[in-house]
Parts: structure tokens; sequence; C-alpha cells
């Protein structure tokens, strides 16, 4: 479906120069002198990279049709990660390149959002915060407080997170998966 400068939004995914992008920013500008043009900030689907682009105002370019399905992540092999679809059960075996940062906070039954592009799979969204066990960090010391300091964990997925000083190991916590922080303690 072709669409033009005008159709932008944030978050609209273009093909544009042989690539997908989704559009992260976005301005419409009228110089005084000059004709108008709209200033794009562009993340490739495929590698991530943010881009800048330059588009004169009314250009048309294709709407990339993204389709987001449903699936349960069942387990690891090697450097593969194996995801069932919930609604047709069928298989895929992804690897932790078109997963990203999201793959070091799936554990087993964990659902996800795979981002497909006709056939083509774009990348893994996973949920942004997940709950998790800290299986190892060094001990709290009496006295610690919420706001005293900050210490690593290792969590049940193998992930490495900064928690504060009065957690201690088999604690469950949340943590964001975008930032990769330390958010709460959970109650079991």
């Amino acid at each position: 479906m072709a669409i033009s400068t005008a159709d932008f939004r944030t978050g609209l995914t273009i093909e544009t120069g042989g690539g997908i992008y989704s559009i992260v920013r976005f301005q419409h500008v009228k110089p005084g002198k000059g004709g108008a043009f709209v200033r794009t900030k562009l993340r490739n689907r495929r590698t991530g990279a943010v881009t800048d682009k330059t588009f004169r105002a009314g250009e048309r370019m294709e709407q990339a049709l993204i389709v987001r399905r449903s699936m349960q992540f069942l387990y690891r092999t090697g450097q593969d990660y194996v995801f069932m679809d919930t609604e047709t059960f069928d298989q895929e075996s992804l690897s932790a390149d078109v997963i990203g940062e999201g793959a070091k906070y799936l554990k087993s039954d964990a659902e996800a959002s795979v981002i497909m592009h006709g056939d083509e799979i774009l990348g893994v969204e996973v949920a942004n915060t997940v709950d998790l066990v800290v299986t190892k960090t060094d001990p709290g010391l009496r006295g610690d407080t919420a706001t005293g300091g900050s210490k690593p964990a290792t969590l049940e997925t193998g992930a490495i997170v900064n928690v504060p000083l009065f957690i201690d190991e088999q604690d469950m916590i949340r943590v964001d998966t975008r930032t990769g922080e330390y958010v709460q303690r959970v109650s079991s």
C-alpha cells in the first residue's frame, strides 16, 4: 500500500531503499524559502540501527505490513531458542541475534511477540517486565537500605543485573527488559 509523508506517524513501518524501517520520530519542516520536507529518525527492523533520513513533502513509498504473532518460548538448544505458535502449535527455532537483548530474560513458557514481514522474521518482543529469581548474589549486610547502593545479581536465566543491597539469593525480582534494570522485589 503506497503512502505519502503526510501519513507519517510514530511507529509506522515503511519500505525504502531496500530496507524495512519503523519511524521513531518525524518532523514536518516548511522553510521560508524552498520546498517543505520531512525530517525522520528511522529504525531498521532487520538490524536495529537508527538512521536519520529526510524526505521531500508528499514523497510516496510503500508501507511495510508487519504482523505480530503471539508465541511461547519452549526451550533453548545451543545458540537457538525454540518458540511455539500459540494458535497453530508450529515450532520455530530462532537465533539469539534475531531475538536481541530480550533473549537473556526468556524463561520457559514465557509469552513473546514475533514480528514478521511476510515470511521473514524481523525480531522478537518480550514483555516489558519479567519476574525472575535471583540465583547468585553477595549476601546483604546489616543496615542495608533501599537507597544505599547496589550489587550485581545473577538471575535464573543467566542475566546479570544490579540490585539493591537488601536483595538475597532466592528472592524474586521484577526486571525491566527494555533497560535491563531492577524495578522491585516481588513477593512469591
